[in-house]
């Protein structure tokens, strides 16, 4: 029996000052380092161990993940990957939330931020934050670079790296380690719980609270807990 344990990375800087962020590279607030080894602890009591990490390309993340694995005094590979970076936003990268609400309404601002299929307004190709210009991705083809992504366009990415990159280590018996983003996180327990396009709206995902899945060995989830909460 593998172990399968997802983690959203601790609260960033702009978490904590209430902005869209989605692929905007922030880093963790002192709260959110706080959070990550706290995540760390919890899994360290737990007496958990893994055999390969992954995380997505920002920093929010990736140092998340870095805290963790200190905190329990785990040396193990890590591979980055773009596909499990937060869903893109668009054109309300950088924008405060609740004056969004305050322009569009709560409803709106709900739909952007909740919904399954709703696109947030797009970036054009001129935007400085287009993520063509971004250095960070200079070897992804630019047709997967997106200009702003619904929950579903986030799953198309998500859920395919799942399958081929990760799956093959738990069938393998190998526990892994998956920090990521509420949303890249959302992604894939909607996948994984066969959860409705629906009741998704209403799944939370809390900042640095590790959820721990028992995935057999033909990668199908027999048992899940919560840690933290």
């Amino acid at each position: 029996m593998a172990k399968l344990v997802l983690v959203r990375h601790g609260e960033s800087v702009w978490n904590k000052k209430n902005l869209f962020t989605g692929w905007t590279d922030v880093d963790l607030s002192i709260k959110g380092i706080h959070e990550a080894q706290e995540a760390g602890r919890l899994l360290k009591n737990k007496e958990m161990d893994f055999q390969i990490a992954f995380t997505s390309v920002l920093k929010r993340a990736v140092h998340t993940l870095e805290y963790i694995l200190k905190e329990m005094n785990e040396s193990v590979p890590v591979v980055k990957a773009y596909e499990l970076n937060e869903r893109h936003y668009g054109a309300l990268q950088g924008l405060n939330k609740e004056a969004m609400a305050l322009k569009y309404g709560e409803e709106q601002v709900q739909l952007w931020r909740r919904s399954f299929a709703k696109r947030p307004p797009m970036l054009t190709e001129m935007d400085e934050r287009n993520p063509q210009k971004d250095p960070l991705y200079k070897d992804v083809p630019k047709e997967k670079l997106p200009l702003g992504e619904s929950l579903e366009d986030t799953i198309k990415r998500v859920v395919p790296f799942y399958e081929k990159e990760i799956v093959p280590h738990l069938k393998n018996n190998e526990n892994v380690l998956v920090v990521a983003h509420g949303n890249s996180l959302r992604a894939l327990v909607k996948y994984l719980e066969n959860i409705s396009d629906e009741d998704i709206v209403n799944l939370e995902i809390p900042l640095g609270m590790p959820w721990i899945y028992d995935i057999d060995s033909e990668g199908k989830i027999c048992g899940k807990e919560k840690l933290g909460e």
